[in-house]
This record gives C-alpha cells, structure tokens and sequence, in this order.
C-alpha cells in the first residue's frame, strides 16, 4: 500500500521496511501492520489533538507529570510550544505505562519505540497467526468467562499496584490471543494516586470488564472487586500477592439511594457507550 505521510520518515530511516495495511482507525490514533526485518508489527500513529474525540482527555491528564516550570507555564498557556509538548505527555503516557505493566506481570504489548508520534509495538496474534481479535467478539463459555474475568481482575490488580488506572478499559480495549486477554490502549492511564478522578475511573473499569463477562457467567454481576481492591489500596495493604474475594461491605448500614441512582445511571451509559463502539467497529470493517 501506499506509505502514510507519519510513516515515512520510519521508512526513512529503516525502523519500518515496508507497510501492509491499515488495521483500524480509532478515536485517538491510526493502526498499521508494518514488517521491521522480519518482524510483523503495528504502528499506533497518534492523531493531532485536534483531530481525536477521546472524550474530557482534561481528566486523564491530570496528575501528569511535567519536565520543567517552562513546560508547565507554556501547557498552561496553550502555546504551539505547549501543545506540542503536551502532545508527547500523551503519546510518553503510553510508553511508560506499557513499560511499567509488562515489568508488573500484566500481560501488554511489547514495544519497540515511539518516533515522531508513532508507537511500533507487538502485533498481537491468534494461534493461526491472525490479528488477535478483541474481547467483545469473542464468544466463550461460563466456565471460561469465569477463568478469564479472574484474570483480568488479578492484571486490574497489578496495574492498581503499579499505580495505574487504564481509565478506558472494555472489551474493546481488550485482545484475547491463545494465551489469554492482553490489555491494550494506554495514553489515557492515569496516576492512581495524582488523579482526583481515579477511583471513579477504575470502578467504571472494573464494572465494565464484568457487566462483559457476565453476559457468558451472570454470578459476576454479584461481585465487587472495584470497591474491595480499591479499600485495599486506599489502606495501603494492596500487594500483587493480595488475595481477592470480589466481596466487600460498606461500612454504612443505611442505603444511598443517591450511590444507587449514580450506579444505575452509570451501568446505563456502559450500555450507551458499548453501543456506540459497536457501530464505531461495524463502520471501521
């Protein structure tokens, strides 16, 4: 295929020797499947702010860490300098966070190095050797939706160890290769403990993967692994050998009906929001 502008000076330089296709196009970057040697590998190609739709990308930033007072002034500013290099905090956020959940035990893609706003990383495959495909189109059995949703809930673990918060997490963010699920899609990770927003995004994370997996195992909508991992990492007493119940009991005895009514609403805007991926995938075939 023709060779994309952002993958040419790659090409230039010998890091990609030649570019397939394009896998998909999604809210904040371009996916192609490139060959490096003899190596078969994607290039994530992150768009320009202005061109992504990831939806108050204000909150996942918060919390991030600038290099210098000049950088923060010129962000704050929202200069070309600024946002050239609130650019690279986004495209570094995924980088960093790969890099820390690969060493944590949290299965990711490998990567290779990001140049000029392009991620060359692993090309998660299938047994037969085909793009691996996502979480939401695989069909599974009760029995392996309860392993799998176990899994996930020990990775979500060791990411909140490591002190990350995906922010994003679905089954669309989600490969499932011969091995298992591999997490994917990061620039938006936010720090656990930086973030005034965290605890709200990883319980939306969290409920997310289950209301998925309850629809092959419908017990896993009686667990409560997002409220009993976080009490853990508020006390401090979080460890990647803690073990899990996916129980927890609050400590009021009254009802909320306010926390009730927050819930419903935010089960019925995952239902929305999964909606919308699905057409967002249909038209991306």
């Amino acid at each position: 295929m023709k060779i994309p502008k952002r993958l040419q000076p790659l090409v230039d330089d010998g890091l990609i020797d030649e570019v397939i296709n394009r896998l998909m196009s999604g809210k904040e970057a371009d996916i192609f499947i490139v060959r490096c040697g003899d190596n078969i590998r994607c290039a994530k190609v992150y768009k320009d702010a202005i061109k992504r739709s990831f939806k108050k990308a204000a909150q996942y930033q918060e919390g991030r860490k600038v290099r210098s007072g000049r950088q923060a002034r010129a962000i704050g500013k929202r200069s070309n300098y600024g946002r050239q290099q609130q650019e690279e905090i986004w495209q570094n956020a995924e980088v960093d966070a790969l890099s820390r959940l690969a060493s944590a035990g949290v299965r990711v893609p490998e990567t290779f190095g990001c140049v000029d706003g392009v991620l060359l990383m692993e090309l998660v495959t299938d047994a037969a050797g085909d793009v691996a495909p996502r979480l939401g189109d695989v069909e599974m059995s009760q029995e392996q939706a309860i392993e799998d949703h176990t899994l996930m809930m020990h990775y979500i673990m060791l990411m909140l160890c490591a002190g990350i918060v995906h922010g994003d997490l679905s089954e669309f963010n989600v490969l499932v290769d011969e091995f298992g699920p591999v997490i994917i899609d990061l620039p938006q990770a936010v720090n656990a403990a930086a973030n005034n927003n965290a605890q709200e995004m990883f319980a939306r994370d969290v409920n997310k993967i289950r209301l998925y997996y309850s629809e092959f195992a419908p017990a896993l909508l009686d667990t409560q692994y997002a409220k009993e991992m976080w009490a853990l990492f508020e006390e401090g007493n979080l460890t990647p050998n803690s073990t899990l119940t996916g129980k927890f009991e609050d400590d009021s005895n009254s009802a909320d009906v306010d926390a009730v009514l927050e819930e419903i609403k935010a089960v019925m805007q995952e239902e929305q929001d999964r909606q919308e991926r699905i057409s967002e995938a249909e038209k991306d075939l």
